[in-house]
């Protein structure tokens, strides 16, 4: 069992910032997948970026060039840092570990992001 707490939501502008993390317990956290899931109201869920054990990176195109994922394995912890928000990012940003991608793997409790003028 791995349980995931999510940080770091909020309100802000649009072109404004926001980090994200997920701290992990319960078992080994570098030997896990770690991804970042959104879901709008009304939209499905849908994965925003994974790092993998071995810190291989992938990215939505619907981010690409503006959210970086990141881990620091000594803290049991994945971030994700948003650039240049949009209103279209407006979600629950929900974390997830996996020990392989095609696993379904434990969620957290999700952090919500809203950006607005």
């Amino acid at each position: 069992q791995v349980q995931l707490v999510e940080s770091g939501g909020g309100l802000v502008q649009p072109g404004e910032s926001l980090r994200l993390s997920c701290v992990a317990s319960g078992d080994i956290f570098s030997r896990y997948v770690m991804r970042w899931y959104r879901q709008a109201p009304g939209n499905e869920r849908e994965v925003v970026a994974h790092i993998t054990a071995g810190s291989n990176i992938n990215y939505a195109d619907s981010v690409k060039g503006r959210f970086t994922i990141s881990r620091d394995n000594a803290k049991n912890t994945v971030y994700l840092q948003m650039n240049t928000l949009k209103p279209e990012d407006t979600a629950v940003y929900y974390c997830n570990a996996a020990r392989a991608l095609w696993q379904p793997g434990y969620w957290g409790q999700g952090t919500q992001v809203t950006v607005s003028s």
